[in-house]
């Protein structure tokens, strides 16, 4: 089968045996969040989802880190009718892909931490740490996009809202004890090994390996969509508050009204 896929700047994909593996990027070097890369994934997803020569899928980053900046800038050209719009679609289509997921956590994962640990098999470097610094700590934003959901369910209720709420960090070997992480390299054997797992999966039909996916999956696929809309939603609400805030039309003793 011919292996062909779409150009993107901020993804690198490389393809073998049925292995893909997305490695994100900005201009070749370590990944910072912004609006092309929100589209980006968007598409890479949808498209990765409907692929027929991808049995196994790897998630990476470049570099020392997987992804530490985000670009806030970049959004405002957006309205928050088409980043809700695009955002419940990112991660949708990754949550609708039937095949393995292999992350491989280059490094700290500080912003869209959700992403890589949505993987069946979470492999980590040694440095690599996961926080949440996009949202409620730093800037006063809903954690409502999907990290609440991802996290929530890796976590469990009481942890997550002290995570969300604080924005403290979890180290790769702490969360190999919690249990969202399943190995810890160093950082120059952690792609070596992902590959190594992905090839062995990859020895066997694609039906099977969707199927057993689906049977290790059900519960929190078949929930996530609904709760994604919600939370995104809550997002847009905080978003139009402190842009009412901002703008001197609400007080702390007015109710803000449509």
């Amino acid at each position: 089968m011919t292996f062909e896929h779409p150009h993107w700047e901020r993804i690198s994909i490389t393809h073998d045996n049925g292995v893909t593996e997305m490695r994100f990027h900005t201009n070749g070097g370590s990944f910072v969040w912004d609006a092309q890369a929100h589209t980006e994934l968007t598409e890479a997803f949808d498209w990765v989802g409907k692929n027929h020569a991808t049995k196994v899928l790897i998630l990476t980053g470049t570099g020392d880190a997987y992804c530490t900046e985000l670009d806030v800038t970049s959004f405002t050209r957006h309205s928050w009718d088409y980043i809700w719009w695009e955002g419940r679609r990112m991660l949708r289509n990754l949550n609708d892909v039937e095949i393995p997921i292999i992350g491989a956590v280059n490094g700290p994962a500080l912003i869209h931490s959700e992403i890589p640990v949505m993987g069946d098999i979470v492999l980590a470097a040694e440095h690599a740490e996961f926080a949440d610094k996009a949202h409620f700590p730093l800037r006063d934003t809903i954690p409502g996009d999907g990290v609440n959901l991802v996290w929530g369910e890796l976590l469990g209720p009481t942890r997550v809202k002290y995570w969300l709420l604080t924005g403290s960090a979890i180290g790769a070997e702490e969360g190999k004890q919690i249990g969202f992480i399943n190995e810890v390299l160093p950082a120059e054997k952690l792609m070596d090994r992902a590959w190594e797992i992905a090839r062995d999966l990859a020895r066997r039909d694609v039906a099977m390996l969707r199927y057993a996916k689906a049977a290790a999956s059900i519960g929190f696929r078949r929930n996530f969509n609904e709760g994604l809309s919600h939370g995104l939603g809550v997002e847009g609400s905080g978003h139009w508050y402190m842009g009412g805030l901002k703008a001197g039309q609400l007080s702390g003793h007015e109710t803000p009204r449509p």
